[in-house]
């Protein structure tokens, strides 16, 4: 009786470790607070302006300054600044009497080279600005990378797309080339599977260091998390291609996005269907708009409002509600849909979240409810 007693006890305190794990900044009655996962306050709503946690901290108003919270609420940081951005890579930017600088998670200013101006930590590197330059320093406040480019774009996967002149190439995190300054356009995000760009006025992927060119195509999007395709437009019409730059899916349909669980949705005309991987219609186009599919199995669909569908096209949560990301973009957080089991959703009442049977978690709707992040 005693063991199971004790493995009740020990079940019980891993589902509140689980759930301390991510919290939601919601607004309730005017003022902030954050929610955990069960939909009870982790940190009761006693702020006049907050921001999403990152790297473990969330920074909160006091008395019209800013600084950072713990996951219990407690003051981090003591709030003396008069703007403050998001921890990335252990560092955020604050202004501090006019000037901005770097600190870390104690408070303490990171020292950096000179600069005309400096930008945010993001995968362990941050922008600086030397006349008419960019370069990179590293969490230890040393040049990485002396300034070099025109630009360098934001930082994702570990690389960042650059620019001089008139040309475009992608370096990691450490500056070094992994594409060479050679393409009149290239893609946002680094992929394995390749990245979408142009050259000598030809449209198509880059993959191990070959240019692939797409027969015909006059715009290229890139890959999207597992998928071994991506879309491309030929004569205003969307297809499919690989990382070779062959058509495997002929370009026919208005619209398209991204392959997820073997589907992606494809409009024609104005109606929203899905697709699968062999370019065979499965779920009958009928919306008016329609999201990718999430690892949860779900996808958002629009009528005169959003609802959610199963891959076999199933309705599972009636099209009642809006889905728009919001501010969540800020926090670098800009997805639709189901994550981890529940999906942000808006009605008249608010703001809540959708657990994947439809029930509204706490059965508690807010003024307004970002996005679960991580306390870590």
């Amino acid at each position: 009786m005693k063991t199971k007693s004790f493995l009740l006890l020990l079940v019980a305190l891993n589902s509140v470790i689980v759930y301390a794990q991510e919290l939601s900044l919601v607004r309730e009655d005017g003022k902030f607070g954050y929610i955990d996962k069960t939909g009870k306050y982790a940190i009761q709503p006693s702020f006049e302006e907050a921001k999403t946690f990152s790297n473990g901290l969330a920074a909160a108003v006091q008395d019209k300054k800013w600084g950072y919270i713990k996951p219990s609420g407690e003051w981090a940081i003591e709030p003396k600044y008069e703007k403050v951005k998001y921890f990335d890579s252990g560092y955020a930017m604050v202004a501090e009497n006019g000037e901005w600088k770097y600190i870390d998670k104690t408070g303490k200013v990171l020292e950096v080279p000179s600069a005309e101006k400096y930008y945010d930590f993001e995968d362990g590197v941050a922008l600086y600005r030397q006349g008419d330059k960019i370069g990179l320093i590293g969490t230890n406040g040393k040049v990485i990378l002396e300034p070099t480019y025109d630009a360098i774009k934001k930082f994702r996967n570990g690389h960042a797309k650059v620019q001089k002149g008139d040309l475009w190439g992608m370096i990691d995190n450490k500056g070094k080339v992994v594409i060479p300054v050679e393409y009149e356009e290239i893609g946002n995000e680094y992929h394995p599977n390749g990245v979408e760009g142009m050259k000598g006025g030809s449209y198509g992927i880059i993959t191990n260091g070959t240019f692939n060119t797409i027969e015909g195509a006059d715009k290229v999007w890139g890959f999207y998390e597992n998928s071994n395709l991506t879309y491309a437009r030929k004569d205003k019409k969307i297809g499919f291609v690989n990382s070779s730059g062959k058509w495997v899916i002929e370009p026919k349909y208005d619209k398209a996005r991204a392959f997820v669980k073997g589907l992606a949705p494809v409009a024609e005309g104005k109606n929203w269907g899905y697709i699968n991987e062999k370019g065979e219609m499965v779920i009958e186009p009928k919306y008016r708009d329609a999201e990718v599919f999430t690892e949860d199995g779900l996808a958002p669909v629009k009528e005169k409002m959003w609802g959610f569908i199963n891959t076999t096209g199933k309705e599972v949560i009636p099209l009642e509600y809006d889905i728009t990301a919001g501010f969540a973009f800020l926090a670098g957080n800009d997805s639709k849909g189901f994550i981890d089991g529940l999906a942000r959703v808006k009605t008249k009442k608010g703001w809540g979240f959708l657990d994947k049977n439809g029930k509204l978690l706490a059965d508690k709707w807010f003024q307004n409810a970002e996005p679960f992040a991580s306390v870590k």
